[in-house]
């Protein structure tokens, strides 16, 4: 019998009564998968992502497990729709205690999106980064964001002016880089939260490779046939084992007040050197709003 992803986690004894999640890219993998589990627990559930069917259906389940939900659509290469998404949020809950920065893809196609930013990058990184920025002022005073990176972040780094470029275009760099704009995301995010004395916290985390989410395919078909294979394989990830990755950061007691950090599955990992620039991260985070055309969020002194 599989164990479901709260159990995985070593939270399934945790009353979620009066906690409300956002789950971004919930509608299907792993953020479905931990968006009923945090439902299963009590949470009231934002679900988000592009699919009204499989959103309706997510909610039903929800609702079912007494779970109050509703389902947000946004495409998140639309700067408007992410401004609607948090919009919705602010005014359907009182605050928000989690927010699972989960929604993104790989995509084979290279494409400028209208704000003339790398598809990927936009996706992967700008989005959550503005959701995160409209969410500061509605986050509940003990918060916690988590943000799915991985660890296709290793073995790159980030030219901040190659992001308005599609020139000899990879998908997987593309994905790569925006993966490393994660982690720096969230540590950028974790310091400057530190730096106000607040108590929200901020991790990242690497959910393990997993054939049955949904990922593989956008891999080139080699790739995608092989993972495939995959599911075969003990050891191989589960959606499961991924979702259990994303609660436990979400509500583990064994967790709180940790922040700044990179997860691999449920264990902290030192993410790449890169990642860890102090300054890398600073660049990052105010050329990110340049590109969305905003005031920097928590501006440092």
């Amino acid at each position: 019998m599989t164990h479901p992803p709260e159990k995985r986690a070593g939270v399934e004894e945790t009353d979620l009564t009066g906690t409300t999640a956002l789950v971004t890219g919930s509608t299907s993998g792993i953020g479905r998968g931990a968006a009923l589990a945090l439902g299963r627990l009590g949470a009231d559930v934002v679900v988000h992502g592009r699919d009204d069917a499989a959103g309706a259906e997510l909610v039903d389940e929800l609702t079912a497990s007494g779970s109050d939900a509703r389902f947000v659509r946004a495409d998140f290469s639309d700067v408007g729709a992410v401004r609607g998404l948090a919009d919705e949020v602010r005014a359907e809950t009182d605050e928000l205690d989690l927010l699972v920065n989960n929604a993104g893809g790989f995509f084979r196609e290279a494409r400028l999106t209208g704000l003339g930013v790398e598809y990927t990058f936009h996706v992967n990184h700008l989005s959550p980064y503005l959701l995160t920025a409209e969410l500061l002022d509605h986050l509940a005073p003990e918060a916690r964001v988590v943000t799915t990176a991985s660890d296709a972040h290793r073995g790159v780094t980030l030219d901040l002016d190659s992001v308005a470029s599609i020139e000899d275009y990879s998908g997987w760099t593309a994905y790569q880089r925006s993966k490393l704009a994660n982690v720096q995301f969230a540590f950028e995010l974790a310091k400057r939260l530190s730096d106000r004395d607040s108590k929200v916290t901020s991790n990242a985390l690497h959910p393990g490779a997993i054939p049955g989410s949904g990922f593989t395919r956008f891999l080139p078909t080699p790739l995608s046939q092989g993972a495939k294979l995959l599911n075969a394989v003990p050891g191989v990830t589960s959606v499961t084992d991924g979702a259990a990755a994303l609660v436990y950061l979400a509500i583990s007691d064994r967790v709180d007040g940790v922040s700044g950090r990179y997860f691999s599955k449920q264990r902290p990992a030192t993410p790449s050197q890169a990642a860890r620039y102090p300054e890398a991260q600073r660049r990052l985070w105010q050329r990110s709003a340049e590109l969305l055309g905003i005031d920097e969020p928590l501006t440092v002194d």
